[in-house]
């Protein structure tokens, strides 16, 4: 069975937190709830035994995927019934239909089923709201630690322990030193080894699924390249959180990410604290 805390509607964000946009605020509770209850569905699957299916493009897909899709759906249709919402593991929704969307969830239940898979607890629940392009809350739950990064416009930042410890968030002020350079646990590429050949001093963290904006958001790494294909569920969530805590994450030309585009996929992005960029001149040897 989920542990305890899965079970219960939390209210992290006490009178001296709520912000100018009060439907914000009344929502995020709510959603953390939603992500905690996807997250005991999963471990219910990762405590036991799981089969591993691989979908067209070769990604895995195991029951756990599609039980936190079904409680992440039934939540937020039942808390704002108004918006749609678009799910990894949702049936494909044209553009022509999307193109309407002022409002609607962003959800990938299980981020980093190759990290479920190995059983190394480096996966999360992402849950977004998109509002014009753009996340304006985001929830990245971590089911194996029990903890959540949660965000909101108006909100700020917050990291939630399992214990319910609630601590605000904020990227370094990079001023110099080793850069602490977070890099994916699954999905290496040439160019992100041509581009660390080319930093000054660096230490590497490897971590798998959101948890590498998270990092950045927390301030305990300050650069994070990627390269390789994503889609925009896979970020949304933690775009609005490191945005929240004062970093960025753009393209290569310093743009930030836009969702609700013709085609689901994001370009190669950039997640960066606050204070000076080593790295921007790095990225010319790419």
């Amino acid at each position: 069975m989920a542990p305890a805390f899965y079970r219960l509607a939390p209210g992290p964000f006490p009178d001296a937190f709520m912000p100018q946009d009060p439907t914000l605020a009344a929502l995020l509770p709510a959603v953390i709830d939603i992500a905690r209850r996807a997250a005991g569905a999963i471990l219910e699957v990762y405590d036991g035994e799981f089969a591993v299916e691989h979908k067209d493009d070769r990604s895995p897909l195991t029951a756990a995927d599609r039980a936190a899709h079904g409680v992440i759906v039934a939540g937020l249709q039942a808390l704002t019934p108004q918006w749609p919402v678009l799910s990894e593991e949702s049936v494909a929704v044209p553009y022509a239909q999307r193109r309407a969307w002022q409002r609607y969830w962003l959800v990938d239940p299980l981020d980093g089923t190759r990290e479920f898979v190995k059983r190394n607890g480096e996966f999360t629940v992402n849950i977004a709201l998109i509002d014009a392009g753009r996340p304006v809350l985001g929830v990245v739950q971590v089911p194996v630690r029990g903890e959540v990064y949660a965000a909101a416009e108006g909100v700020g930042a917050y990291h939630l322990a399992a214990d319910g410890v609630r601590r605000e968030l904020r990227v370094a002020d990079y001023q110099g030193g080793p850069l602490r350079v977070v890099a994916s646990r699954s999905h290496g590429s040439p160019e992100l080894a041509q581009l660390l050949a080319a930093l000054p001093g660096h230490q590497i963290v490897s971590i798998g699924s959101s948890l590498k904006i998270c990092l950045v958001a927390a301030g305990e790494a300050d650069f994070y390249p990627r390269h390789g294909p994503t889609s925009e569920w896979d970020t949304a969530a933690a775009q609005c959180v490191l945005e929240q805590a004062g970093g960025q994450l753009t393209d290569f030309a310093l743009r930030p990410l836009r969702y609700n585009k013709e085609s689901i996929l994001n370009a190669p992005f950039l997640a960066f604290g606050a204070g000076e960029r080593p790295w921007q001149a790095a990225l010319g040897a790419v």
